[in-house]
């Protein structure tokens, strides 16, 4: 499979930019990644922060991650359905090993999961602009069904928007005690986490994934376009996504992360917009390749989008220690929380470059080519 070092940068640049919102699911109780209120109004630092994240990392990095994820079954097609089939399915049980064994944030489960619903229909297909057109209708199934829930929702918020008390007690004591107690409390969640994919993520997620894929074979996301073209996608793209996330982000704040409004109805221009910034950022990427290609950190994060599946992995590992191991949950506010990042990063940095001196891919990812090759020559 050949390498496009513009993906390979484009992947470890979203790798790394979900641990800008992931830290906040490592450090603190699982409501407080959406709801910046959940133990009473946030600080001018904090609103502050969560309105940047919120405007430009969201969803924006697991929608570039999307659409990635798409381009990589179109990568794959020429191994045959077996292989593909075969990857994917390795790929759910590493999702769910770790999701139950370490994370209940796992994204693997879900992507494997959504990859074998749509790698037929990418194979199949012969219409790129019809796939295109597929995607998006996906995408956009998906976001309505986030307004019919909106619709029927009740005004009571519950334990994942605003925890009482005895329930954060709860989740510090299963975080900080880990082991049997932690894994059943994971795996104890893992039906409301396929629910959510079945009947509204995975929507969007397999739009995403066609979306990219319709976008791969009409050579857009390899960068096959004019400086021009990209300049002229970005200009158009990126302010109209910032709009729509900032009337969102302002509503929110305005209405005081109410439950009803900040839970359901104000997330929708966030969801609506976040593809829109995934393909400006990517389309960023592309007009300046000439000259970013050129820089020392390009190359580093290109490193790290060769390894992304190690790398995934090994971010869950360094902040299972930091915050469970260590003891750090909840002992950090949202702000201080964003300084652990970058110590995340130079791990995830020095780990990519120090292992691709020495192998051609990851350790993940090697492990995972030779598991399916494996099955599929059984």
């Amino acid at each position: 499979m050949p390498r496009y070092p513009q993906i390979d940068c484009l992947r470890g640049l979203a790798i790394l930019g979900i641990l800008l919102l992931n830290i906040v699911s490592f450090g603190l109780p699982a409501a407080a990644y959406l709801n910046p209120a959940w133990h009473g109004l946030p600080s001018t630092g904090e609103t502050v922060l969560w309105a940047a994240l919120n405007l430009f990392a969201q969803m924006k990095f697991l929608s570039v991650l999307g659409l990635l994820f798409g381009a990589g079954i179109v990568f794959q097609l020429p191994r045959g359905p077996s292989w593909i089939r075969h990857r994917l399915l390795w790929l759910v049980l590493f999702g769910l090993l770790h999701g139950i064994l370490l994370w209940q944030g796992d994204i693997l489960l879900a992507w494997g999961l959504t990859g074998l619903a749509v790698h037929r229909v990418i194979a199949q297909s012969q219409d790129n602009e019809s796939l295109l057109r597929t995607g998006i209708l996906f995408y956009l199934f998906g976001v309505g069904l986030l307004a019919v829930y909106a619709a029927i929702s009740g005004h009571t918020p519950g334990s994942d928007w605003l925890p009482q008390p005895a329930e954060i007690e709860a989740e510090r004591t299963v975080k900080l005690a880990g082991g049997w107690l932690a894994i059943d409390d994971r795996f104890a969640q893992l039906d409301g986490r396929l629910a959510a994919l079945l009947t509204q993520y995975g929507w969007e997620l397999a739009g995403l994934m066609l979306t990219g894929a319709a976008l791969t074979r009409k050579g857009w996301m390899l960068g096959q376009r004019t400086p021009e073209h990209y300049r002229r996608c970005y200009q158009i793209l990126l302010p109209a996504g910032l709009l729509i996330t900032g009337l969102g982000t302002v509503l929110q704040y305005f209405t005081g992360w109410d439950f009803r409004w900040s839970g359901f109805w104000l997330q929708i221009p966030g969801e609506l917009a976040s593809p829109l910034l995934a393909v400006g950022y990517i389309a960023l990427l592309h007009a300046h390749w000439q000259r970013l290609s050129t820089w020392r950190i390009t190359a580093s994060l290109t490193q790290v989008g060769r390894m992304a599946f190690s790398n995934y992995l090994l971010q869950t590992v360094v902040c299972t220690v930091i915050f469970s191991v260590m003891g750090y949950f909840m002992q950090l506010t949202r702000l201080q929380l964003l300084a652990v990042v970058p110590l995340v990063w130079l791990v995830n940095l020095v780990f990519s470059s120090l292992w691709l001196r020495h192998f051609r891919q990851g350790p993940l990812e090697s492990a995972w080519r030779w598991l399916t090759a494996w099955t599929t020559r059984s």
